[in-house]
This record gives C-alpha cells, structure tokens and sequence, in this order.
C-alpha cells in the first residue's frame, strides 16, 4: 500500500479537498487497497477546525463528501508513514521541508508537479475562487493517480 500525504498551510481548503479528490478517484478505480491517503497542515492556525464551507461545498457539487476531517498539523514522524508528502505551493514546500528536517529520500513535492503545467495550486482563502482550486486539484489528482495507480505495492 502506497501512503500519500496532502499538504496546505491550515488543512481546511487545499489539502482536504485533495485527500478526498483523490480517495473518491482511487476508488472509482478500484484501487482502495493500494492507497492511504490523509491531508495535513503545516501551521498550527486551524487545528481541530472542520474543512472550510466553501471547500466542503465545492467537494459536494462534485459527489465527494468530506465528513469527520478536522484539520491536523503534519509531524516530523509523517515523513516516515508516508510514501509521498505533496504540498499545494512553494511555501508549503519549505514549511514540510523545516518540519521534516529536509528531504534526503525526496519523497516532498507538489501536487501540479505532476501535471503538464507545474505550478501552485490556486489558494482560495484569499481569492475566494474555488473553482480555480477545484481545477487544479482534479487535475493533479487525475495526473498523480495515472503515474502512481500502477504502483509496486
């Protein structure tokens, strides 16, 4: 089983509505036993705060619920549990690369790294623009499942 770390600032926009693109895509594959997949901060602002309303309404136009997630910070050890640690932008890389102690086995990325386009995912909380967000997350999401869905487990 390949375990997958989704990583934002407060882990109430971005990083959940990755954890739960990509748990409803792995499934619609078929793939639930091959992937564990969680989402976390790197802040400690929004701890044990439900996914943001525009998030978890975005999510639901889409079939996706996101249920029961409260925001948790990422830890040191997550870089051990964890096969890849995918941030949402440059900032979130250097905030995992301080709480990991840096990145010898280079498993910490960026989610649109792996699309045609690298990039930062569009940060809604200060443009408001979901949609935006919502694209970016599918395709990373859509471009990370088609690289790794063939994975050695």
């Amino acid at each position: 089983m390949k375990k997958i770390l989704f990583v934002c600032h407060g882990n109430i926009c971005r990083s959940p509505m990755a954890e739960f693109v990509m748990k409803d895509l792995v499934h619609k594959a078929g793939l639930d036993d091959k992937f564990y997949i969680e989402s976390a901060a790197t802040s400690t602002e929004e701890i044990g705060n439900e996914v943001y309303p525009d998030a978890r309404r975005k999510l639901a136009e889409h079939g996706i619920g996101c249920k029961g997630k409260t925001a948790r910070q990422m830890r040191r050890s997550d870089y051990e549990r964890f096969d890849l640690l995918i941030g949402m932008d440059g900032w979130n890389l250097r905030n995992m690369n301080a709480i990991c102690g840096g990145d010898p086995d280079g498993k910490i990325c960026r989610l649109m790294d792996f699309t045609e386009r690298p990039s930062d995912v569009a940060d809604p909380w200060y443009t408001g623009n979901f949609d935006a967000t919502w694209r970016d997350v599918l395709e990373g999401c859509e471009c990370l499942l088609e690289r790794y869905k063939y994975w050695e487990v």
